[in-house]
This record gives structure tokens, sequence and C-alpha cells, in this order.
């Protein structure tokens, strides 16, 4: 009985530690990872919690099918969403090209965006207003960020986009990698999930942001 006692404790060791090796887990806020988000994504203002937070590290696949390690910070009351849905993407090839922490742009997120970086927790206004972003609770994430931009019209008729590099994503007409369109996997999932998109939002358009 005591043999099959450790065999047993001995296995479950093992699924447990296979589990942690699978290149998908969530963490909490290590005292080093917090030194690195400290005036950046977590500025001496920040209003949401060290404690809401988790570190997610995942796998995923570019467009050319090369398998790579992604990490990024988001809120608990999300993190097993995302890491079901970023597992399920990897596992059907989906391609997102970029997944860094937002730390490793100094927070600046349109310097984020134009390298194509998916990310969630910044803690950040609304561009153009005062308003806190759902990235600022880590509620919100955006994926495969220059080929799926935000385009919105001014009130003198201008079209603004960011990032910058992605006017020639803007024709949602068009075929190109790393574009996020309704019907696709990536959309499903975060909508199975009770995410919304950008992509349905009337006055604006942020095609690469899903939010709860």
């Amino acid at each position: 009985m005591k043999r099959t006692t450790l065999f047993i404790i001995a296995c479950l060791a093992l699924l447990s530690v296979q589990a942690q090796d699978d290149g998908f887990a969530i963490e909490t806020i290590s005292d080093s990872l917090f030194q690195k988000m400290q005036g950046r994504s977590f500025p001496a203002n920040c209003s949401t919690p060290r404690s809401d937070l988790r570190h997610l590290r995942v796998l995923h696949r570019n467009a050319e099918d090369s398998v790579l390690h992604g990490e990024l910070v988001c809120n608990k009351a999300i993190a097993e969403d995302l890491l079901d849905i970023f597992r399920k993407l990897y596992e059907a090839h989906y391609p997102i090209e970029r997944i860094r922490l937002i730390d490793d742009y100094e927070a600046d997120d349109e310097l984020s965006m134009r390298d194509n970086n998916s990310s969630s927790f910044c803690f950040r206004v609304v561009s153009g207003t005062k308003k806190l972003s759902k990235h600022a609770r880590g509620m919100a994430i955006d994926i495969n960020t220059r080929y799926n931009p935000y385009v919105r019209t001014n009130r003198s008729g201008r079209r603004l986009v960011s990032p910058d590099n992605s006017l020639p994503y803007v024709d949602r007409t068009k075929s190109f990698p790393y574009k996020i369109e309704e019907g696709d996997l990536c959309y499903r999932l975060f909508i199975e999930h009770g995410f919304t998109w950008g992509g349905h939002w009337r006055t604006m358009k942020d095609y690469q942001h899903f939010e709860k």
C-alpha cells in the first residue's frame, strides 16, 4: 500500500511538472517583473492593484509557422480565458507574430503596435481622452496590432489611424497576413469567452482589440 501511494504521488508530481513545462502558465507578478513594470506599464499613479494582475506565458506561431515563446500581463479575471484562447490558437497554427511585455517598449503603445506586438495590461487612458482604458485594468488585449489598426474620424473629418504604419491595412476587404475578421478563429474564441470586439464599434473601429 505504501509503495502504491508513493507511486501515485510521484506520477502526480510528474504530471504537474509536465503541465508547467508545456509553455503555457499563469503566474503571480514576481518581484523582478514588477520592478520592470514600475514606471512603465505600472506608473506611480496606477490604481490597479498588483494583486489583481497575472503574468501569462504562452506559445504561439508566426506566419511562417515558427514556434515562439510569448508573455504578457493581464487581469486575473481573464487570465484563464486568455490561456485557453492562446492554447487553442497555437494548436490551430493561427498566426500571431509577437507577444512581448509592453514594458519592452517602455510602455509606449504606439511603438508596441508598430512592431505588431500583442499585449494586454498597460495603465493608460483612451487615446485622445482622459478616460482610463480597459487596458489600465488588464481587461483588454490587442492582437496583431499593426495589421488590425485603430481607425476613427475626428470632428474635422480627418481619418486617424493607429499605429501610424498600419495605413495599408485599413481596407478590410483586402487579404493580408495576421488579419482579424469576423468569423475567423481568433474572433470566435474571444466571443465564445465573453469578450467584445472593437471591430464591431460604430463610431470607430479597433480591429486589434478585445475586451471584457
